[in-house]
């Protein structure tokens, strides 16, 4: 994570009467505008270019609550620009255009600026009507971009939240939605980092999951059982085959002493298959015991499940 930081005092581009007290008042004992102790201080606010529908609340220290009509940008943006009833809007602002905030430019004149859904610092914006996603610029995701639906949207450089006593992310809990359609699919829950959806998948269920590799792991010591049974058999044939020996074109009788090469040959791969592969599979059946206990059981120390967290 990139943390960038500015100015923890940055005065470019506030009101020239505000900066005027402060260096008078800097001269004297008591200095105002600084904001110490929670007192005002002199800063960069810009200008917030209202319509006739709406009613603002602001500070003197860029804080904004906007009761009005959808508008994500310019007054001729969102259902409210367009004339649309039923599109009621508030938007709650902390830090228009965030660090770079002027309330007057250069040559001294006033900056007028407009909602803008990624330059304001904090935003709370609840709608009855709006495109959500298009406003945000958001990913589309599994569940696809919402238009002309009531949608709350909230964007700030960190967003937390919690609760005391659980949190659940519930969808499709209606018949209709606010614009009285019915809902006729469920959707579900994106989690989308990087607001990049491209290779956006499906989670897994994790009691499923269990018994899927648990599963898996029986088949994988059947399979090692397999290969024991097999080495057995294969043991005892070698171990015939190392004391063979030929019959004789004298009268066909046997010939005194098995062939030395695979005496030889015979004596190795016994000696290989006892020390070496059933050891190994040994070895191989206690590690898929260990694979069950680590992974697959609550008790595991990497158990593939959360303790906590359900998905459906």
């Amino acid at each position: 994570m990139i943390t960038l930081f500015k100015k923890s005092v940055k005065r470019l581009g506030s009101n020239p009467g505000n900066l005027k007290n402060l260096k008078n008042s800097a001269k004297g004992t008591i200095a105002s505008e600084m904001g110490i102790f929670g007192d005002k201080i002199a800063e960069a606010v810009p200008n917030f270019l209202s319509t006739a529908s709406e009613n603002v609340i602001k500070n003197s220290h860029n804080a904004f609550i906007v009761l009005g009509r959808d508008r994500p940008a310019s007054r001729m943006s969102g259902y409210g620009g367009k004339g649309d009833t039923q599109c009621a809007s508030i938007d709650i602002v902390a830090g228009r255009h965030g660090s770079e905030a002027k309330a007057f430019n250069p040559e001294q004149k006033p900056v007028v600026v407009d909602p803008d859904f990624t330059k304001d610092a904090a935003r709370i914006y609840i709608s009855q009507k709006t495109d959500i996603d298009a406003n945000f610029g958001l990913a589309q995701g599994s569940i696809g971009k919402q238009v002309a639906k009531s949608a709350i949207g909230i964007k700030a450089d960190g967003v937390r939240i919690m609760g005391r006593e659980g949190i659940k992310l519930v969808t499709t809990t209606d018949l209709k939605n606010s614009q009285g359609g019915e809902i006729q699919t469920v959707a579900g829950i994106d989690l989308i980092a990087g607001n990049d959806s491209s290779d956006i998948q499906p989670m897994v269920k994790g009691n499923n999951m269990v018994a899927a590799m648990t599963k898996l792991t029986d088949h994988v010591a059947k399979l090692n059982g397999i290969v024991a049974r097999m080495l057995e058999i294969q043991h005892e044939f070698n171990s015939s085959l190392k004391g063979h020996f030929h019959l004789s074109p004298f009268f066909g009788k046997p010939t005194t002493m098995p062939d030395p090469a695979t005496v030889g040959v015979g004596t190795k791969t016994l000696v290989n298959h006892l020390t070496k592969t059933k050891t190994s599979l040994t070895m191989h059946k206690a590690a898929l015991g260990t694979f069950r206990i680590n992974y697959l059981s609550q008790v595991g120390e990497k158990y593939i499940n959360s303790r906590f967290n359900q998905v459906n």
